[in-house]
């Protein structure tokens, strides 16, 4: 066989060969009037459908053309298109020029506005570390979900964008209920919320929708020291960035329909109020309505943005806009565990007695909710080197109705027969409502930004005053319903309703209140400085100091002392770039902190007693390591880190008297790896792809735990992929597919000595979309869970997620 081989690479390389003389290339540069390279236009033959993309430097190949005339194509998003004819001779390279009409200043205008190769890349961002860092200058790991990519996937909802981050995995549904109403996430094993807009408070108790979102940060590990505690968590943040005014008229109105009786009409319209264009104003609106997947349930609700821009003068801006949220909805599926998994008779979610699409309701268990954000910010130039900005934030929540959720009952403890034992075929409804519940944030942040130097060393420096008060005036309260058998036929579930149990709180006290009163304030300040070393090293360190004053207040029946705490949050980071702008490797420390209030600690004079004792901070540290890529042209970014978190001072039950007393030398240990990367590898295909491992463990906590992962940890394994290709212009323009997907391994929602271990399992979703895009219009069309999976999510619930759905749109844009 290896004689035949010499011959068989002859025989191929002289079948290449007359390829070869049988084709031709064309090659050229394309530039602006003004002589400057035009990067990253589109250069392609119209008749074969062929083509490629001019680099940096203009410059464009296309190989292997068939000799023959052919019409030559240059165009770009927002420019008017180039022809001109060719004559391509077999085994010669023919060179064809373009100037464009368009001077380099407007022509990066319109690549900024339309679509870049990379189009998914990350930017620099002004909030990640509150100045304008470029991802290889920050130290800092964090991913950015661009409107681009959020238009490809018809994402309606922030929930949707979340899933194109690694490392973040959706725990619990939405509820609306003020208070506590807002999705949940996980990132690096610890729980977290969607707390922040444009870098400072804008809470959302809903469903989120995405009508105003411009783009979607995601950063990761202990925040703290820029941001504070009581809007992050351990392992990171989600920042959504806004939609601004815009100096000309324009905008797009769309409808969408859908599966679950889904409908979507939504507007995005700018204007210029001033012939000078100082006053820009802006609506983002949207109303939504989808039912479900199982037989009862819907949701309906209402968006605004209004966004207000006013430009007095070259130095001065003043941005006043709001987020307005109503929706009267209809809780998503939970079920709680309140028997160990051994009296369930089961481990996992899939072997359990429970109908998938049943809801084991009948109609108008819903509940109202609003969210109202105002928010104004004034930036002013003081001078080359320093800006100002002053932001005022005001956040208010609301929610009024019925929250039904359930947990499985074992058969023995229904019948009372010990026989029975060991398997769940019943079913306890019950309720958890809000009355009327509100809570409010008000914050005052005051940046000073100076980008200066010191002899040779460049300082980009933020100095921050920062003031956030809390209010909190919640009341939950809720009964058990019922008790009922699980998937008997024609067991009338509907009796569970608006009309029977709004009868039932009527006829008597419910089985519990929980009221939730309390007042906080928060003054901090805060200094962070990147100081350039060298060209290619730079150190990055900052500090809060944090006074935080609880005014005391009310939780369930118990009254929540008043009591003051100071905290100092450091970070530090280096960056040092070995290839500039190309390759940066870096490390970080990083730290967050809770205000735990007070707790019952061992009383020795009385062990039975307890002494009441104010907690100190509880802590969390990170160390972190890693590499970032930005190579080709920008066409590869990437981002590889390992982190380490470790929390201390955890309350935990005291071994002396641990039915009264509590000890607060805890200690839970989080490390990981994270991988991230987003490519444009040829013209027209882009790709997103993360992975991330976690490893979560209690190493000094309750006997019940010790040794064991939390069971709020998520999935130790996540990944995510999306991947678009759009036709070059000159085939069918506009056209374009994605297709992508989310893996998680098993997740334990149950993990303890007492409770035994629960998981659900692991679960691949895949989703597509095709889209055909226009000057004037945009046609969309979306799949989800495109096979159909039967999947759960979960924060020591049991939550079913949706099946497949078909969702289409149409987009007119003026």
């Amino acid at each position: 066989m290896h004689k035949k081989f010499p011959l068989l690479l002859f025989l191929i390389f002289n079948s290449l060969m007359a390829v070869a003389q049988h084709n031709g290339q064309i090659t050229g540069r394309v530039i602006t009037s003004d002589g400057k390279a035009a990067p990253f236009v589109s250069v392609g033959i119209k008749e074969l459908g062929m083509g490629q993309i001019a680099d940096e430097g203009g410059q464009y190949r296309i190989n292997r053309v068939k000799a023959g005339s052919y019409t030559l194509l240059v165009s770009a998003v927002g420019l008017e298109s180039q022809e001109q004819v060719v004559t391509v001779t077999p085994g010669q390279i023919t060179r064809v020029d373009f100037t464009l009409q368009e001077n380099a200043a407007r022509l990066q205008e319109v690549m900024i506005a339309g679509t870049k190769p990379n189009k998914f890349a990350k930017t620099e961002s002004p909030y990640v570390s509150k100045m304008p860092l470029k991802s290889l200058e920050n130290p800092q790991v964090y991913s950015v979900v661009t409107k681009e990519l959020l238009q490809e996937q018809l994402v309606f909802t922030a929930d949707e964008a979340v899933r194109n981050t690694p490392g973040i995995q959706k725990m619990w549904e939405a509820t609306g209920r003020s208070g506590d109403g807002g999705s949940y996430y996980n990132s690096r094993g610890f729980i977290m919320q969607s707390k922040l807009r444009n870098g400072i408070a804008g809470v959302v108790t809903s469903e989120i929708d995405a009508i105003n979102l411009e783009k979607l940060e995601v950063i990761k590990g202990p925040s703290a020291t820029l941001f504070g505690s009581a809007l992050t968590s351990y392992g990171g943040l989600l920042n959504r960035v806004t939609k601004k005014p815009y100096e000309k008229l324009g905008g797009e109105v769309t409808a969408a329909i859908g599966s679950y009786d889904f409908k979507r009409i939504s507007a995005d319209v700018n204007t210029p109020l001033d012939a000078n264009k100082k006053i820009l104003f802006r609506l983002n609106t949207a109303y939504n309505h989808e039912g479900s997947f199982q037989n009862e349930g819907f949701n309906k609700s209402f968006a605004a943005a209004p966004s207000l821009l006013y430009k007095p003068t070259d130095r001065l801006s003043i941005h006043l806009d709001a987020e307005l949220f109503s929706s009267r909805n209809t809780g998503k599926q939970a079920f709680f565990f309140y028997f160990p998994a051994a009296a369930l008779g089961a481990t996992r979610a899939d072997e359990l007695n429970v109908d998938y699409k049943n809801s084991y309701t009948g109609s108008g268990l819903s509940h109202q909710s609003r969210s109202t954000n105002l928010f104004g910010q004034i930036n002013y130039k003081l001078s080359e080197s320093f800006t100002s900005s002053t932001n005022f934030t005001s956040s208010h929540s609301f929610s009024d109705g019925f929250s039904p959720y359930f947990y499985l009952v074992p058969d023995d403890v229904f019948t009372q027969n010990p026989a029975d034992a060991g398997k769940a075929n019943y079913l306890a409804r019950a309720d958890q409502s809000t009355g009327n519940s509100r809570s409010s944030m008000w914050e005052v942040q005051q940046n000073f930004n100076g980008d200066f130097k010191i002899g040779a060393l460049r300082n980009r420096v933020v100095i921050g005053l920062d003031y956030l008060r809390t209010n909190s005036n919640d009341n939950f309260f809720g009964s058990i319903y019922d008790m009922v058998p699980l998937n008997v036929a024609d067991f009338d579930y509907s009796t569970f309703n608006r009309t029977t149990l709004g009868a039932k709180y009527a006829s008597g006290a419910p089985d519990f209140t929980y009221p939730i009163v309390n007042k906080t304030d928060t003054y901090s300040m805060y200094v962070s400085d990147v100081l350039d070393l060298t060209q290619n090293l730079s150190l990055l360190a900052a500090l809060r100091v944090d006074r935080y004053q609880n005014k005391g207040g009310k939780t369930g029946g118990e009254t929540m002392q008043q009591f003051d705490q100071t905290a100092l949050s450091p970070k530090f980071g280096l960056v040092f770039q070995p290839v500039k702008d190309k390759i940066a490797v870096f490390a970080n420390y990083q730290n967050s902190f809770n205000n735990k209030g007070t707790y019952n600690a061992y009383n020795a004079a009385n062990p039975a007693e307890g002494l009441p004792t104010i907690a100190d901070l509880e802590q969390a540290n990170q160390i972190e390591g890693g590499l970032k890529l930005d190579a080709l042209a920008g066409k590869l970014q990437g981002t590889i880190s390992y982190y380490d978190i470790r929390v201390k001072n955890i309350l935990r039950a005291d071994l002396r008297a641990p039915a009264v007393a509590s000890i607060q030398d805890g200690t839970q240990l989080s490390k990981g790896l994270e991988l991230e990367l987003i490519a444009n590898p040829f013209a027209g295909f882009n790709a997103v792809a993360g992975f991330s491992y976690n490893y979560s463990e209690y190493v000094k906590a309750d006997a019940d735990v010790n040794g064991r992962r939390p069971a709020t940890a998520s999935s130790p394994y996540l990944a995510n992929f999306w991947l678009s290709y759009r036709l070059p212009e000159i085939a069918i323009k506009g056209l374009g597919f994605g297709f992508g997907g989310n893996y998680a391994i098993d997740n334990k929602i149950l993990n303890s000595v007492s409770m035994g271990e629960f998981e659900l399992p692991a679960y691949t979703i895949f989703n597509a979309t095709a889209f055909l895009e226009r000057a004037k219009y945009r046609v969309g069309l979306k799949i989800d869970n495109l096979t159909n999976e039967r999947y759960w999510i979960g924060y020591t619930t049991m939550n079913p997620q949706k099946l497949r759905s078909v969702t289409g749109s149409v987009t007119w844009k003026f």
